[in-house]
């Protein structure tokens, strides 16, 4: 009998017996190796913070039961196929899948992780997707003077692949100083906002807080732009929409990894790539706590809790 980890109310969480199916055709079954708990999405939702209003836009693709609990939710999984297609038995793949030892589902929901890729290191796809889907949008130029505010697992995920284009000056932002031993080890330069440079072409904002938005406004030269990451739920945030906006000729866009941001690639293509770019190990540095699969009830109300650091959990599964 497999398990799976549910929330079973908010701040309670519990392993659940898992009876699979038979995969049929067109079906893998998957051995999970590995998953990861993002820190802000997922502690959201152990806490019970999702909205009535946004239940349906905040489910996961294989989700279970309904918020705020009991719910099966997650969708960073690692694991090895032990049934299926000739072409897919044997592989590693990653899946949008919640924590469970093993599970069933349709061989086009997984992506083969490549072979430089550990299994370990997987599991940040589905957050360097998120990046990857960023930095279409934010269209970065030759030259840029960039700044990305909010060091969380996305925030960071993008500084690291902005940091790539030629001549470009890119700095992450956040509130707390500690985050810069995580920027030094992505490759990235470092400030908190009282030190932030200013003259910004673009200006990712990913911190989630009305105080950082109103800096991403702040840093911006004329005629620059921010690209706003940060999901709010029901909250309303206040935008200084005053002072120099106008004069300056600022923008806010939105962008959201629901749409594919070019209209050239689809969901498979972007994930894909995702997961190429993960051969580069300075990701490692977005997981800093690991736990085993067993002791996700009592080490999420943890996390949730703040009393661990970990921008990502990596949670391990005993082989069978």
């Amino acid at each position: 009998m497999e398990q799976a980890f549910w929330v079973q109310r908010p701040g309670e969480g519990v392993l659940r017996p898992v009876a699979l199916p038979t995969p049929g055709a067109g079906e893998v079954l998957v051995r999970t190796l590995c998953s990861g708990v993002s820190r802000g999405t997922e502690t959201l939702v152990f806490r019970g913070g999702v909205p009535a209003s946004q239940h349906d836009v905040m489910r996961a693709p294989f989700q279970e039961g309904e918020f705020p609990g009991p719910v099966k939710y997650g969708y960073l999984n690692v694991g090895v196929v032990e049934a299926g297609p000739a072409e897919l038995t044997g592989k590693t793949v990653f899946c949008l899948y919640p924590h469970q030892t093993a599970y069933v589902v349709p061989a086009s929901a997984v992506t083969l992780v490549p072979d430089a890729v550990p299994p370990g290191r997987a599991i940040l796809a589905g957050t360097v997707e998120t990046a990857v889907n960023a930095v279409w949008d934010a269209k970065p130029k030759l030259g840029d003077r960039i700044a990305v505010i909010g060091a969380g697992m996305v925030g960071c995920s993008v500084a690291k692949l902005l940091q790539g284009f030629p001549a470009t000056r890119v700095q992450l932002i956040d509130v707390d100083p500690a985050r810069e031993e995580i920027a030094r080890a992505l490759g990235v330069d470092f400030s908190t906002p009282a030190d932030a440079r200013g003259d910004c072409d673009l200006v990712v904002h990913a911190s989630a807080s009305e105080a950082g938005l109103a800096k991403a406004l702040e840093l911006l030269a004329p005629e620059g732009e921010v690209v706003e990451m940060s999901w709010y739920g029901d909250r309303r945030v206040s935008v200084p929409l005053g002072e120099n906006f106008h004069s300056r000729r600022l923008t806010i866009r939105s962008s959201q990894v629901g749409t594919v941001a070019r209209p050239d690639r689809d969901y498979a293509q972007r994930l894909g790539l995702a997961l190429e770019l993960l051969a580069d190990p300075a990701f490692e540095a977005l997981v800093s706590e690991e736990c085993m699969f067993e002791d996700l009830p009592t080490v999420l109300p943890r996390l949730a809790a703040n009393e661990l650091s970990a921008l990502c959990l990596r949670v391990m599964y005993q082989p069978q």
